[in-house]
């Protein structure tokens, strides 16, 4: 049996109360959102928001459903951004991070370098804007919610990060029995960055899973709204209505404004949610490695 020391016993007895009463603090304001999504608006006007729902109630989610093709043709396409850009962008970063760590690459800084100051300046909204759509054709198209996200600094430098503590030796080794450089990367650093591959599978679905702003410069086909930008539309159009009910002297209490808000936070987020606990095992390595070596 290991005996822990004093140091370890003082910091398991502060750290985990600590990071359990965080996480009870985290988990708050889902339950709030979860039990107000079920609650009727009746209740919700009149006592608030509570951790359950006092008057139980789907009317949030009858509006939300009321027209299903809509609602599900906005997730397949927030899926098919989600799954094609992620894979696009962890592959892109992978490979750009291996070639900018290889010490057999002599301009590894200078692109380096690039990058990095590529983060420091902007072109401005009216340049991309006009770049995107006069230059590279992306209005309404399913591409200008996938490209503009495609490269990320941040991945890059993760990625060179991890892959640093990759021994060259592999490298070499591989190259004497003849392995090409694709070959290495593919068959030998890819299987040893399972860590830095869930990091940034996980960073990059949620960037794609939750981007509503490319959606709202690019797109004004219907037919192409991610979910996002289909619930932010949904939710404006239920707003405005309200506005001109309220002018009208109409009886607003029955029409389910903050329910159907926290509706459609769970319809949102829910299945992005259930990403996390397949890549938690290599999450928290990747990340602290990419962070202390970057």
């Amino acid at each position: 049996m290991v005996r822990k020391n004093l140091d370890e016993r003082i910091f398991n007895a502060v750290g985990y109360p600590f990071v359990g009463i965080l996480a009870i603090i985290c988990f708050i304001p889902f339950l709030l959102i979860l039990a107000s999504s079920f609650s009727s608006e009746q209740s919700i006007i009149q006592h608030g928001y509570s951790l359950f729902p006092r008057e139980f109630s789907l009317e949030g989610y009858k509006l939300v459903f009321e027209n299903p093709e809509s609602i599900l043709r906005s997730y397949g396409v927030t899926l098919l951004v989600t799954v094609v850009g992620t894979g696009l962008a962890v592959f892109i970063g992978l490979m750009t991070g291996y070639v900018l760590q290889r010490p057999d690459f002599e301009w590894r800084n200078r692109f380096s370098f690039f990058f990095f100051f590529t983060t420091l300046f902007s072109g401005g909204l009216v340049p991309y804007y006009i770049m995107c759509v006069k230059y590279y054709g992306l209005k309404n198209s399913i591409w200008a919610l996938i490209l503009p996200s495609l490269v990320s600094v941040w991945n890059i430098l993760l990625a060179k990060g991890f892959m640093r503590g990759i021994p060259f030796a592999i490298v070499e080794s591989a190259k004497i029995d003849g392995a090409g450089d694709i070959r290495i990367f593919i068959q030998l650093i890819l299987p040893l960055s399972k860590p830095v591959v869930a990091t940034l599978g996980l960073f990059t679905a949620l960037g794609y899973w939750n981007d509503w702003y490319h959606a709202m410069l690019f797109i004004s086909d219907d037919k192409l709204y991610p979910l996002q930008y289909f619930l932010y539309k949904l939710l404006g159009d239920i707003q405005a209505i309200r506005s001109i009910m309220e002018q009208s002297g109409e009886y607003i209490a029955s029409f389910p404004v903050e329910s159907l808000k926290m509706a459609l936070t769970v319809v949102v987020t829910g299945p992005i949610i259930f990403l996390y606990p397949f890549v938690q095992k290599y999450f928290v390595k990747g990340l602290t490695i990419g962070a202390v070596k970057g």
